[in-house]
């Protein structure tokens, strides 16, 4: 995986919101780089900027710095047709499968509205025709009867509307999905069947993901590498396999402590690290680490000084002074 090249690059994203008193610094800093083909989940607690940066990304929030390159194309330097043309290679896929959705539309004219939408601005050139062949292929491949294209979603499951979902995110064959918590609201059966999904479209069409979720398991489950966020920055950065085997961050070490184990035994046996206090608030300014009222490791410099993701062995880095040599 490592050979193959870099499709998404993302360096010092920053997304800043203005309030009244200050701004919120939802995503204060973040680099990081997707390979073609490759899964790269992104977990955190909630509020932590998951999906703020996803959203910057794709440019639905322009961001406040930082670069986005798209096959070497900066997003952030486009407007108009040239980043609408661009985005033709990225695509999202919602939390909510419902209102994710436009409920006076049927599923058929759902998957079908990007065509439309690049048709009408001369990017993309499609027949009626064209259209209503594609989104026949594309139910078939998540798994949808044609005969169903008519419905509008209320008349589907939550599993379903979310099937329409992917199914319009694939319409213009992307090649980057950002799939943002795309199976937390299902029920755990239908997470499963969602998730198999988005394996299989994957390996069928060469699929790359950003996968955002805040559940651990689908997270290891999904996830080719995986970066873990904490108040808008990215803690630790590594393959999926290294991260749960070997994680170093003190953040990581507490939320994969509290993930629940499937053997019972283990569960009891296992200690838990209970982090003290709550997430600070994003809207002012910090000076050093943005860990350290909460970790039971902290020094001095960490008052003092903000640290960088940094190599710490072969795939693995993590933003950590425990592990700055320097």
């Amino acid at each position: 995986m490592g050979a193959e090249p870099v499709l998404l690059d993302v360096k010092g994203l920053k997304m800043h919101f203005p309030t009244a008193h200050g701004w919120i610094r939802a995503v204060d800093g973040v680099d990081f780089q997707i390979r073609r083909g490759e899964t790269l989940g992104l977990v955190g607690e909630s509020g932590c900027g998951k999906s703020t940066t996803a959203r910057a990304v794709a440019q639905l929030h322009r961001p406040t710095a930082g670069q986005v390159l798209l096959k070497g194309q900066d997003l952030t330097l486009m407007t108009g047709k040239a980043l609408i043309a661009a985005r033709r290679d990225l695509q999202m896929v919602f939390q909510d499968p419902y209102a994710s959705l436009d409920p006076r539309m049927t599923a058929g004219d759902l998957i079908a509205e990007p065509l439309c939408i690049y048709h009408s601005r001369g990017i993309l050139r499609t027949t009626r025709q064209d259209r209503e062949r594609r989104v026949g292929e594309l139910m078939d491949r998540v798994g949808l009867a044609r005969s169903f294209r008519n419905r509008y979603p209320h008349q589907f499951s939550g599993g379903q509307r979310q099937r329409i979902g992917i199914a319009r995110a694939l319409a213009l064959s992307p090649e980057l999905v950002l799939c943002d918590e795309p199976v937390s609201a299902l029920d755990v059966s239908i997470q499963a069947q969602i998730l198999n999904l988005l394996k299989d479209l994957q390996e069928e069409l060469g699929l790359t993901y950003l996968f955002i979720a805040h559940d651990l398991a689908i997270i290891e489950y999904i996830s080719t590498r995986v970066a873990v966020m904490y108040l808008g920055t990215i803690a630790e950065l590594a393959d999926a396999a290294e991260l749960y085997r070997n994680p170093l961050h003190p953040y990581t070490q507490a939320l994969l402590s509290a993930a629940p184990i499937p053997d019972p035994a283990l569960e009891r046996a296992r200690q838990r690290i209970i982090l003290p206090g709550d997430v600070p608030s994003p809207d002012r300014a910090r000076v050093g680490c943005p860990f350290q009222d909460r970790c039971c490791k902290r020094m001095d410099v960490c008052r003092e000084n903000t640290p960088r993701l940094r190599e710490s062995g072969p795939q693995h880095q993590v933003a950590c002074f425990l592990y700055h040599d320097d």
